[in-house]
C-alpha cells in the first residue's frame, strides 16, 4: 500500500489529497486547504511551503502529484501559480518525495474519462471513487483528483516496468528509460 499526495497548487489557496493505493483501487485518507492569506507573495508562498512540508511531515506519503501550469487569461495569475507550485515542488522534494505533474486534461482524464469534463464531474467521481459522503471543498477535491490520476498512471506504468518512464505532449518516452529497456 502507497500513499500518494495529490497537489492543487494556488497562491491564495492550495488543496491537498492523501490517498492510500491498495493495488486494487485508492482509498480516503485526508485533504484540506492550505490558506496563504492575502499577505505579500513571498509570504504567502513561504505558506505554501511551510504548509505542505506540514502535511507530508503529518501523513508521511511516499510520493507526490501536482497539477501543472496552464496558461490562463491573465499572465500574471500564471505566474504566481506557477510560484506556488514551485514552492510545493521544493516542499516534496526536500522530503525525498519522487514528484509527478500531470495537466489538467490527464486528471481529468483518469478521473471521468473526458479530459473536458467540468469541475463539478471531477468532485462527484472522487466523491464516488472514494466512497466519501460528504462533499470536500473544490480545492481539495481537485487535489484528491491529481493523488487518484497518479495512483492510476502507477498502475498503468508499473505492469509493464516503466514507473520511471516519461512522457512529452502525451507520448511514453523510451528515450527517458534507464539504458538497456527497449534496445
Amino acid at each position: 500500500m502507497t500513499l500518494i499526495l495529490g497537489i492543487d497548487p494556488g497562491s491564495r489557496i492550495t488543496g491537498y489529497g492523501v490517498v492510500r493505493d491498495t493495488g486494487r483501487g485508492c482509498e480516503y485518507v485526508a485533504s484540506g486547504c492550505i490558506r496563504t492569506g492575502s499577505g505579500e507573495l513571498a509570504e504567502r508562498l513561504d505558506a505554501v511551503f511551510a504548509g505542505v512540508s506540514q502535511v507530508i511531515e503529518l501523513y508521511q506519503p511516499e510520493l507526490m502529484g501536482i497539477e501543472q501550469v496552464f496558461m490562463a487569461r491573465n499572465a500574471d495569475s500564471a505566474l504566481k501559480l506557477g510560484q506556488a507550485r514551485g514552492a510545493a515542488i521544493v516542499a516534496g522534494t526536500r522530503a525525498g518525495l519522487a514528484v509527478s505533474e500531470y495537466s489538467a486534461t490527464q486528471i481529468k482524464s483518469a478521473v471521468v474519462g473526458s479530459g473536458r469534463a467540468a469541475k463539478e464531474q471531477v468532485q462527484m467521481m472522487v466523491m464516488h471513487l472514494l466512497k466519501l459522503t460528504s462533499t470536500p471543498q473544490i480545492d481539495a477535491s481537485d487535489a484528491l483528483a491529481v493523488a487518484l490520476c497518479h495512483a492510476h498512471h502507477r498502475q498503468t506504468l508499473i505492469p509493464h516496468d516503466l514507473n520511471g518512464a516519461r512522457t512529452r505532449g502525451g507520448r511514453l518516452r523510451l528515450d527517458a528509460l534507464p539504458q538497456g529497456r527497449f534496445s
